[in-house]
């Protein structure tokens, strides 16, 4: 992560100090949840691949709160108070550890039974700077350094962490379990099919490497045997060296690289000068934090198929 993001502001220090008293309005010792006064499990997800995977799974059963609302870069993300009061009155909280930090210090203090951290639902790896993940040398990652949390853009690690949290839903509500293992084998065969049509499409390309300004996908890269280029690392607003922009270049020119790609929640400025240097055109790769009107889609699938598509174009799918 960026190291300036991850100290919290003194403004969201004091929210959590003032928050603790209704932060320990926690669960009880079952793991089974009081539900809200509607009958539906409170589900709080931090930001929208989260999301998604508690309103697919959870279907009718659950109401989703969701802490980063659309629009908001989540990296960026600092909680109000209100917010981090609402967190100790939910049944489930679900979260990726390592991509908001704020997030990360609130459910800490929150201490919720029913919370889920996805980042252990399936295996995290180690990227180098060619699949893009720099977290920078801050020690508060010093333990970590390099593991990648970008695991909703590889279809088969999000698969691993719907299982997970199917399972958890239905260890905090017993009373549904049936339907939420129905929906999330649903929803694990819709992210095979979706795996599959990656598969297919990306088989047989003119080129191999895609260059990014969000080096967010090192997994999408590893698992369709891609190669990605990040102009910068975890940060998509920073500024990269030089020496990294003429790197680039030589990387361009070597694998055939048609495309620099940009995203919705970040300035385009870096992409489009660097394609302007060096003749290339740009386009959106979406690492779907989150929708909004830009997006490409509804929903994570449409989303996903819509990266497939740009993918395929930019790297001369035959």
């Amino acid at each position: 992560m960026n190291v300036r993001r991850l100290i919290p502001s003194t403004a969201l220090a004091g929210a959590v100090a003032l928050g603790i008293v209704s932060l320990s309005a926690c669960s009880g010792t079952s793991d089974a949840a009081d539900k809200g006064s509607d009958g539906k499990l409170d589900v709080v997800a931090s930001f929208y691949p989260m999301q998604y995977l508690a309103e697919q799974i959870g279907g009718t059963h659950v109401a989703v709160n969701t802490l980063t609302r659309p629009g908001v870069e989540p990296h960026d993300l600092e909680l109000k108070p209100k917010q981090i009061g609402e967190l100790g009155e939910a049944d489930v909280i679900l979260y990726l550890k390592g991509i908001q930090p704020a997030v990360d210090d609130a459910i800490a203090q929150a201490g919720v039974k029913n919370t889920v951290d996805a980042a252990t639902l399936t295996k995290l790896e180690e990227h180098g700077t060619e699949v893009g993940h720099d977290h920078g040398t801050g020690e508060e990652h010093e333990s970590e350094a390099g593991a990648d949390p970008h695991i909703w853009l590889d279809p088969v690690k999000y698969a691993e962490v719907a299982k997970g949290v199917g399972s958890a839903l239905e260890k905090a509500d017993p009373d549904h379990a049936a339907d939420y293992k129905k929906n999330t084998e649903a929803l694990v065969k819709k992210l095979g099919d979706l795996n599959t049509e990656f598969e297919t499409g990306l088989k047989n390309t003119a080129t191999k490497t895609f260059i990014t300004t969000h080096s967010a996908f090192g997994y999408l890269a590893e698992r369709y045997g891609l190669e990605q280029e990040g102009i910068t690392g975890i940060d998509p607003e920073s500024e990269p060296s030089p020496a990294r922009i003429k790197e680039l270049q030589d990387i361009a020119a070597k694998d055939k690289v048609s495309t620099v790609f940009f995203e919705t929640l970040a300035s385009d400025k870096t992409a489009k000068t660097l394609a302007g240097d060096t003749g290339l055109k740009t386009d959106v790769l979406d690492p779907l934090e989150g929708i909004t009107k830009q997006s490409k889609g509804d929903d994570y699938i449409e989303v996903m198929q819509s990266n497939l598509a740009a993918l395929k174009t930019a790297l001369g799918a035959k």
